[in-house]
């Protein structure tokens, strides 16, 4: 039977109905109790992280659990990590970028409503979950919801309520969980060797979201206090003609300061392809832009945080980091150009 350990985070799984609203505060063992036939799936061991809801998850967080499924990698076979929802699409593309290339499954998940209410999700998913992570064939950083697993860096919450929350963008799922059976949709190639760790991410990572007749003033800001933007452009990804004239004097500097910016799309299906209008084909020839393509909003963010964190680590220089952007790491981008 595999050995699994469970790392609670808090979220709504683990939470009471309080006069202040849903407040985290079951226990691993007050869950597992609300699944009693998973005693017939794996051997449980359970680690208490933190217990916090997922609005108040930051990359100090990402640092704990990289950090503790390192420290336990060797006495399990897998790894479920309960979490709540708002931010667990950020945590599985963050811990795919802190844990590479990983042999055993660690498995993500979390519910629209607590453990402990009669009508719940959380019940299937924690139990999903367990199925999956005891599963020989899995491996690397996945969420399981809903019955789906997705790629960790390639999930996005698309529903506040309803129990299919997450979506699985410009990738398919890599499986369903049917009848407490994992049913494989892909079979990709094990990892023979151990995983890479990392334990830092930098935070002077900002978003641009674009919206129409937006003050070109923000862009002075975002140069004086991050090094790694992303601009959340439309379409197929742009800059629009009253915003221009500003954008090309920032990235003057921004070239000069060594500065990283990575174009994106406000859609989230298909990806950017800055190249079909003129709008943003000559903008990206004229700066050599780099563009997200098809990666999900998440996991451009993570990579870009995690990268930055390795270049200053190891002294890299911008070209060094850009590179390594379009390496594929646990199916994140398809498409590099």
């Amino acid at each position: 039977m595999k050995r699994i350990l469970m790392i609670t985070t808090g979220g709504t799984i683990a939470s009471r109905q309080t006069d202040q609203g849903l407040v985290p505060e079951l226990s691993a063992a007050e869950m597992l109790s609300f699944i009693p036939s998973v005693s017939e799936v794996c051997d449980i061991s359970t680690l208490h992280l933190f217990n916090i809801d997922s609005t108040n998850i930051e990359p100090k967080h990402w640092e704990m659990l990289s950090m503790a499924i390192e420290k336990h990698y060797d006495c399990y076979d897998g790894f479920v990590i309960c979490h709540g929802t708002d931010t667990l699409a950020y945590t599985a593309s963050a811990l795919s970028y802190m844990v590479q290339g990983s042999p055993k499954p660690i498995v993500i998940t979390g519910a629209q409503r607590p453990i402990d209410m009669d009508i719940t999700d959380a019940k299937t998913n924690l139990l999903d979950s367990f199925i999956y992570a005891s599963d020989p064939e899995s491996e690397d950083v996945t969420i399981v919801f809903d019955g789906k697993v997705i790629v960790g860096t390639r999930a996005k919450k698309v529903r506040a309520k309803s129990y299919n929350a997450f979506e699985s963008i410009n990738f398919p799922y890599l499986a369903v969980i049917q009848d407490g059976r994992v049913v494989r949709y892909l079979n990709t190639s094990k990892h023979s060797t151990p995983p890479e760790f990392f334990h830092r991410m930098d935070r002077r990572v900002c978003v641009l979201k674009l919206t129409p007749g937006i003050e070109a003033e923000i862009l002075s800001f975002i140069l004086n206090n991050y090094d790694g933007i992303v601009i959340e452009s439309y379409g197929v990804g742009g800059i629009p003609d009253y915003f221009a004239k500003e954008f090309y004097n920032q990235l003057e500097k921004w070239k000069q300061e060594d500065k990283i910016i990575i174009m994106s799309t406000q859609v989230a299906n298909e990806g950017s392809n800055m190249t079909i209008y003129e709008v943003g084909k000559k903008v990206k020839q004229d700066f050599n832009l780099m563009e997200a393509y098809d990666m999900t909003l998440e996991a451009t963010i993570t990579k870009l945080m995690w990268l930055m964190s390795a270049k200053e680590i190891n002294h890299e220089d911008t070209q060094v980091l850009k590179e390594k952007f379009y390496r594929k790491v646990n199916h994140d981008i398809l498409i590099t150009s």
